[in-house]
């Protein structure tokens, strides 16, 4: 299981990320930033996000961070 957070700060809105995502979790949000940008931001309320990176990635920006959460029992 994966998550990913995007810093708005960052965030231009390019929806390159959103093309990435072969699971269609990830949207332009409808709220603007204070740079004037609609971000990106995760949707995924049934935790089906891999962790994958694909997102980070594609993002010219860098404004994507991916967390992975550790199997158990994995060292």
């Amino acid at each position: 299981m994966g998550k990913i957070i995007v810093n708005e700060k960052f965030c231009k809105g390019c929806a390159l990320c959103v093309e990435t995502c072969s699971l269609g979790l990830i949207r332009i949000a409808r709220h603007i930033t204070p740079e004037g940008y609609h971000p990106a931001e995760l949707v995924d309320p049934e935790g089906k996000c891999t962790g994958c990176t694909l997102c980070a990635l594609i993002c010219p920006d860098v404004a994507i961070e991916v967390y992975r959460q550790r199997k158990k029992g994995a060292a």
